[in-house]
């Protein structure tokens, strides 16, 4: 599956829009993670624990948007975007949305 935050995919035609499809994931922090960032927060520096959350949540939210994608048909996502969200007190939502395609070679 062809990803592309443009309007097109370089090199390829597209042949047919399949609508928008999206994937979701929300997610909490971790006490540990919450503990490691208040020192943080103190002396400086990454959140890498908050990183590789934020990390793990693009990829789902990514797969599943590839998912939605190819049962419609497609092989290709267009145009894509993310989104964050805060849903509550130490939970936020990963969005990303974009158009499905079927794309072939020039």
């Amino acid at each position: 599956m062809l990803i592309s935050n443009m309007e097109v995919v370089p090199g390829k035609r597209i042949t047919q829009h399949l609508g928008m499809v999206q994937g979701s994931t929300v997610r909490a922090k971790h006490a540990g993670r919450d503990i490691m960032a208040g020192f943080k927060n103190i002396f400086g520096g990454e959140l890498k624990g908050y990183t590789e959350l934020l990390s793990e949540s693009r990829e789902e939210a990514i797969e599943r948007l590839k998912q939605q994608a190819a049962a419609l048909g497609a092989n290709a996502v267009i145009n894509v975007r993310f989104s964050t969200s805060s849903i509550a007190a130490g939970a936020s939502e990963i969005f990303v949305y974009g158009t499905a395609v079927t794309v072939e070679d020039r």
